[in-house]
């Protein structure tokens, strides 16, 4: 077991391992599209894309990037919707962001031309170690070192190095031992095979060890070891969040488009384009409980104690379930952004992971209110469990239940009808409890009247005006867009597969 951070390590060994590497990678390696240029930009562009990203993953999307960014001038001057769209699909976008800044620092400091110096190449934005060793290395063919996961384990195993990886002082040891092994003159090479070999042959799982050019002094395999190491601490699990989405479609003028919103200027998927959604639960546990009373409804094998699934569950909830979480929709989306969000028919459920959550989102088509109109409603209104036991029509319930009033929960003293806020189908026989009504075979939960419909006089009841304008107004940062915006906003990949999977269906 060897703990020294420096890691020495016989003459011999050393001497074997970088001779046979260099010369297994000279003799032919894979041919990809960085390899054919030294230039430090488009290794700079590869190694950022190759992050967290499978080589043949990145390729396709390499080679339209350059196409469309050929220059660092010409990545520095893009805006950056364009640069994102160009990397959608490739996920972690603050890389993206990142690059495009590192572009506009190597612009505004080195006149357009990636520095051969090792400071300043690390002072770039967005770019660390291991990035930095690529590009002096690999462009420039200085002796410094690329030490990436690959680059760990090929090395932990030939020198039998049994530190935990995670931590950032076997880290530097590795870089030490690594930049004593590079051959004069072959940096851009060596590190290459270091990292080819740790991709193709010197894998995490069932390394091929029969296969590799080193195996006669890799001090790993011949103690037995080769599947326990690296030694690595395993990574907290990313935190499971279930989120309810809604892929609301536009009406009227709106017609043939959905409604979807830009993240925050800064954190998670910043700037990005995506279709409107709230947290239901984070680590199974409700993320927010609504205030006033709500139905509470029994849970029934594999689902958790509130409303939600859980997360990895893909089959379709049943009805209870939808209506559950349509009047979560309905109450969350009100209390963020005063609309009303009416859920029509279950899409799907889709699920990504980020590097420190889960998200499960469960996806619901919608509508703004009715025939697309936004309304104003009372949180305390529209949470209400006695809401959702009004009568189909203007009036009572099915089987004698009577509308009745509730407490708006301002200054003014003024009721809401519960019959505006009915569930559209009234109550079970002789329960009390909400049913759901049926529309072309699908559901209305929480539906809110349009003005023509709400009031004997045919204006808006008290309680339920319309803002003003509010065909027209939308909050902050939302907007309606066709599949043709599909091409010019970038959208994570979770919502663009949504979106994608509707404008083809819809087609």
């Amino acid at each position: 077991m060897i703990h020294n951070e420096q890691y020495p390590q016989p003459d011999e060994a050393k001497a074997v391992f970088s001779r046979e590497l260099l010369a297994w990678y000279q003799a032919g390696n894979r041919n990809l599209p960085w390899r054919k240029s030294r230039d430090p930009y488009r290794v700079w562009v590869s190694e950022i894309m190759l992050q967290q990203t499978r080589v043949d993953t990145v390729i396709p999307y390499y080679l339209k990037f350059m196409d469309r960014f050929p220059t660092v001038k010409a990545l520095a001057e893009a805006p950056e919707e364009d640069v994102l769209k160009r990397w959608e699909g490739l996920g972690y976008y603050s890389r993206a962001r990142n690059l495009q800044a590192g572009a506009r620092q190597v612009m505004e400091l080195y006149g357009g031309v990636v520095p051969d110096d090792t400071e300043a190449v690390a002072g770039l934005k967005g770019v660390g170690p291991y990035t930095k060793g690529a590009i002096m290395s690999i462009a420039f063919n200085r002796p410094e070192p690329a030490v990436d996961g690959n680059v760990m384990r090929v090395l932990s195993r030939y020198f039998c190095l049994e530190d935990d990886i995670a931590k950032p002082s076997t880290r530097t040891g590795i870089e030490k031992l690594a930049v004593s092994l590079i051959p004069e003159g072959a940096a851009g090479d060596f590190n290459q095979a270091l990292m080819e070999l740790g991709a193709l042959v010197c894998t995490p799982k069932s390394p091929g060890c029969l296969t590799c050019p080193v195996m006669s002094h890799c001090a790993g395999r011949i103690a037995g070891k080769e599947n326990e190491l690296p030694v690595k601490t395993k990574a907290k699990p990313p935190k499971p969040q279930i989120r309810l989405g809604a892929l609301i479609a536009g009406t009227g003028e709106h017609a043939g488009k959905v409604l979807v919103r830009q993240r925050p200027d800064s954190g998670l998927l910043a700037r990005m384009w995506e279709l409107p959604h709230v947290l239901l639960e984070e680590d199974g546990a409700a993320a927010d409980k609504p205030r006033g009373r709500r139905a509470k409804t029994p849970a029934a094998p594999g689902v958790r104690a509130s409303h939600g699934r859980r997360a990895g569950s893909q089959a379709e909830p049943d009805l209870e379930e939808r209506a559950a979480d349509a009047r979560e929709l309905r109450r969350l989306m009100s209390a963020e952004t005063g609309l009303i969000v009416s859920a029509r028919s279950w899409l799907a459920v889709h699920e990504h992971t980020f590097s420190h959550l889960h998200w499960t989102v469960k996806v619901y088509l919608a509508e703004l209110g009715e025939s697309g109109r936004i309304w104003s409603v009372p949180l305390a209104a529209a949470e209400s469990a006695a809401a959702y036991s009004a009568a189909p029509g203007r009036g009572g319930g099915e089987n004698g239940g009577k509308p009745g009033s509730i407490d708006r929960g301002g200054d003014s003293g003024s009721d809401i009808s519960i019959s505006e806020l009915s569930i559209s189908a009234g109550n079970e026989a002789g329960g009390g409890k909400p049913r759901l009504g049926s529309i072309g075979g699908e559901f209305a939960v929480g539906e809110t009247r349009g003005a023509s419909a709400v009031g004997e006089s045919g204006g808006a009841s008290e309680g339920l005006a319309p803002t003003a304008g509010a065909a027209d107004k939308l909050p902050p940062g939302y907007r309606w867009i066709g599949p043709e915006q599909m091409r010019e906003l970038a959208f994570p990949n979770l919502f663009a597969k949504i979106l994608n999977d509707y404008w083809d269906e819809a087609d």
